[in-house]
């Protein structure tokens, strides 16, 4: 079956909705998962400064030579297949970004033939952007699995971000779901590598970097998965982690994610957002890994925010003086923000506060927040 180039833009962009790891977004999970409505490759993104921007993703092929389990795209898979050369990628991308300003591209693909083969479409794409059309915006590549240490190399002077899916927390799960990669030698070590290239070549340090769980198609536990998020950000300096539920049903029947009903759909996402909400407690809250409270099995509330869960196990913490506090102690408070956290502060220098509202908190936060306060 023959496709025209707009057609098959249709069936990647789709089939890229399995991959979130975008480091330029700050949205919450929920967020990555809308589609804009003039095109199923545009999607908006919720930038730091507020507002939104047009992100194009798509990926280059959907055939793939692996076999993770969890993935729809596997080989064997009866996925409609098609692909685009690098040529026609460039086209239909400087096309839209001519009728709509576009806040950059993502880029991704399955792995046709091997990695660095698959790499080089990547590569080649992008530097058709940057040295032919001297494009100067946002290009994010995909690092395949597997990938030489000199595509890995060549994608980070071309992009503005690169992003390898670590899938798992740690090789016994990895081997669950894929018996065609190799989690140290496919996973690891590449990832590795991007963290020493960022770290010792000063041109590669202002790339951003990202990656991605798979949560639930194997048996690991949250406390599993918030421990290796531990060493990505403080070992291995990743700028962002994101994670996402697997979709039962599209997967290999034989995997553990297939096997285990104890979660209904509605629950798989509630996961997804606590661990984005741990996510968000050691990035910007200052909490620690092994902070964070986990039931007998190892996993995360599903019926309680983590930071909520941290007060109840903390009870000798509170109440927090309002008034005399530090911004650590204030973040730590139920309801409180950052933003909140800093009108506060603000606040208290001009005037005692004497209620939430004072400081410019809304009724909602404040009454949240109010049990866990003294004035």
């Amino acid at each position: 079956m023959s496709f025209d180039a707009l057609s098959r833009l249709e069936i990647l962009s789709r089939d890229s909705q399995y991959d979130l790891a975008c480091a330029c977004s700050t949205s919450s999970p929920l967020e990555k998962r809308k589609r804009s409505s003039d095109g199923k490759w545009l999607y908006p993104v919720p930038l730091a400064a507020g507002g939104y921007g047009i992100m194009f993703k798509t990926l280059l092929s959907n055939g793939c030579a692996n076999d993770c389990k969890y993935c729809p795209l596997r080989t064997g898979s009866n996925a409609i297949r098609c692909s685009l050369k690098p040529e026609e990628a460039v086209k239909l991308f400087l096309e839209h970004n001519s009728r709509q300003w576009l806040l950059g591209l993502f880029l991704s693909s399955g792995v046709v033939g091997n990695p660095d083969n698959t790499m080089t479409n990547l590569i080649d794409t992008a530097a058709i952007l940057r040295k032919k059309h001297h494009y100067r915006g946002y290009i994010h590549l995909k690092i395949i699995p597997g990938a030489s240490d000199a595509a890995v190399e060549e994608a980070m002077k071309l992009a503005t971000a690169v992003s390898l899916n670590i899938e798992v927390p740690g090789r016994k799960h990895f081997e669950k779901l894929s018996r065609a990669k190799n989690f140290d030698k496919d996973i690891v070590a590449p990832l590795k590598l991007i963290s020493k290239l960022k770290a010792s070549e000063h041109r590669y340090a202002r790339i951003k970097t990202s990656s991605q769980f798979i949560v639930g198609a194997s048996d690991e536990t949250d406390r599993e998965i918030v421990s290796y998020m531990d060493g990505m950000y403080n070992r291995l300096k990743m700028n962002r982690l994101y994670f996402s539920a697997y979709q039962a049903g599209l997967g290999d029947q034989t995997i553990p994610g297939e096997q285990d009903f104890s979660l209904e759909p509605g629950d798989r996402l509630t996961r997804e957002h606590r661990l984005y909400q741990v996510d968000w407690l050691l990035r910007q809250y200052h909490f620690l890994p092994k902070e964070m409270v986990f039931d007998e099995k190892g996993n995360l509330s599903l019926d309680s925010d983590p930071k909520k869960t941290w007060a109840k196990a903390h009870p000798e913490f509170f109440p927090v003086n309002v008034n005399l506090a530090d911004r650590e102690h204030l973040l730590r408070v139920p309801g409180l923000g950052p933003v909140m956290v800093n009108r506060i502060l603000k606040a208290r220098k001009i005037h005692r506060i004497t209620r939430l509202l004072d400081a410019g908190i809304t009724q909602t936060y404040a009454e949240r927040a109010h049990p866990y306060l003294t004035f």
